[in-house]
């Protein structure tokens, strides 16, 4: 008999919640070939921990550029934002990770996507003024003039933060 569908999810058992909490830190230290053995055995590529977190942002924010190319390959959303409306890309952009920010966009990830809030990877990278990143974002297309769900460019954020060379880099790139 099938559950009601206002019905909470069943429980999880101690060794269920155990294996979990082992699979989300295979994405964190990215130890991708064990991973690509669990999603073989049909571990979904979306699955996300109890803070939103998929094993994609996890993999991303943890600078694991293996581990991330292996969960996008087995189908792993790019797209995926976390319950603070992160998405891979901005934790990528975060932390300043080039690589798996090329990556993330190589698979799909909208350069100007972003979570509830409307934060891009660019206004996170502004924002921390992350130059490189913002260099990249840029040139994959990302917009100069797009604003968040508060109303703030990554220009207005960058200065806000303090930051010293991304309000002007911003400014050069809007220039015809």
């Amino acid at each position: 008999m099938p559950p009601e569908p206002d019905a909470p999810p069943p429980a999880l058992d101690d060794e269920t919640v155990a294996f979990a909490g082992r699979v989300f830190q295979m994405a964190r230290m990215g130890h991708a070939e064990e991973l690509a053995a669990l999603f073989g055995q049909g571990l979904p590529a979306n699955l996300r921990n109890d803070k939103g977190d998929s094993l994609l942002m996890l993999a991303a924010y943890n600078g694991q550029a293996e581990a991330t190319r292996v969960i996008l390959e087995a189908g792993g959303d790019p797209e995926l934002a976390n319950d603070r409306g992160q998405t891979p890309l901005a934790g990528a952009a975060f932390k300043g990770e080039i690589g798996i920010a090329r990556l993330l966009l190589d698979h799909g990830a909208a350069v100007d996507g972003s979570g509830a809030g409307g934060r891009t990877a660019l206004m996170v990278a502004a924002m921390f003024d992350r130059t490189e990143m913002v260099d990249l974002l840029l040139a994959r297309g990302a917009d100069p003039d797009r604003r968040d769900a508060g109303g703030q460019s990554a220009a207005e954020m960058a200065q806000a933060m303090g930051a010293s060379e991304t309000p002007a880099q911003l400014a050069q790139a809007k220039r015809p």
